[in-house]
């Protein structure tokens, strides 16, 4: 709960939360996605969004993790991140998501794992793209249309 401040902080920059369509918009709704997230994932502990932090300052600078998802019928596991704007443009999105997939393909031995991108997102695409997934399909859900970008262990 110490990062609860760092974390609204972050979702209160409109131009981070431009392409989470999901994002808190409270204090009270950080906190709570925030106590969701505690222990991991309730149904899948081993995955969920965690702090990130800035190796050589040791402060708080976005989100990460793994998130499960059913997408079409198909349970499937995005790799997501958020950094703060003061942080953007120093490779930090790439260097958290290649660690996101190592985790997830080595710890977790998962075989497949998927990033959820609005079509506008380029600097995400760029990460996606870095990461060696490639474009699989456009989707939709309640916040409306998304690109999956997707590779396999």
């Amino acid at each position: 709960m110490g990062d609860l401040d760092e974390l609204y902080s972050l979702y209160g920059d409109p131009e981070v939360t431009k392409y989470i369509p999901d994002a808190p918009r409270t204090n009270r709704e950080t906190q709570a996605e925030l106590e969701w997230f505690m222990n991991g994932h309730p149904r899948f502990p081993e995955m969920g969004l965690w702090a990130t932090i800035h190796k050589e300052r040791n402060e708080f600078i976005g989100r990460c993790g793994l998130l499960p998802w059913t997408i079409e019928g198909r349970n499937e596991v995005e790799v997501a991140f958020a950094i703060a704007k003061a942080y953007w443009k120093q490779g930090l999105g790439t260097e958290v998501a290649q660690a996101l997939v190592q985790y997830g393909f080595e710890h977790l031995q998962l075989s497949r794992l998927i990033c959820l991108i609005d079509h506008n997102n380029q600097a995400s695409i760029k990460v996606a793209g870095k990461l060696g997934m490639v474009f699989e399909k456009e989707a939709r859900d309640e916040y409306g249309p998304f690109l999956v970008y997707a590779m396999n262990k």
